[in-house]
């Protein structure tokens, strides 16, 4: 049995599925743990697990970690989470619906904060161009995706990909980086 995650990783890269295996055996639940406290679904949880699995024996011949594997891997979950994310429209709308439960819960001071950040935020999306604008909305308040608003408006996917990256970055100069992450999480 091998020692250390590199040793592993070279034994990936001549074809030793043991070698996978043993990888799978020591991260597949801390990998599925963290899947499923974002997702809450057992199912999809356990298909990215698997994918991740897959592409790491898919890449082993290329495969080039120059972080922790720990760390690799975890940043191969969180991005096929975040895919999963903005695939499905009812895992984001259940997230959504979720956090504005926690803020019901929190104390007025927080309320207060979070109230006077959405106030914010509509005031800078109403600023921007009225495409713009229109394209960001039906994004993120009607949780279309990039394909149903290019239908929509009748407009190609990459504009509608334009249009978000603009209105972003236009909220996270007026925001802040700080301020950012609580715009990524809808609010």
């Amino acid at each position: 049995m091998c020692k250390s995650d590199n040793e592993i990783i070279e034994r990936l890269k001549v074809d030793d599925k043991k070698a996978l295996t043993l990888l799978y055996n020591n991260y597949w639940k801390v990998l599925y743990i963290s899947s499923y406290n974002l997702l809450k679904d057992k199912e999809v949880c356990e298909e990215i697990i698997q994918d991740v699995f897959i592409d790491l024996w898919n890449k082993r011949k290329s495969l080039q970690i120059k972080v922790s594997l720990k760390s690799y891997l975890y940043a191969c979950v969180r991005y096929k989470v975040f895919a999963e994310f903005r695939a499905n429209k009812k895992i984001r709308v259940e997230l959504f619906e979720q956090l504005n439960e926690r803020i019901h819960y929190t104390n007025p001071e927080t309320k207060l904060i979070h109230s006077e950040l959405k106030d914010y935020v509509n005031l800078v999306v109403e600023s921007l161009p009225e495409k713009c604008k229109k394209v960001y909305q039906l994004s993120r308040h009607e949780q279309l995706s990039h394909k149903e608003i290019a239908e929509q408006l009748d407009i190609t996917v990459k504009t509608v990909e334009n249009h978000i990256t603009n209105a972003l970055r236009v909220l996270r100069t007026s925001l802040g980086q700080v301020l950012f992450v609580a715009l990524f999480l809808n609010l």
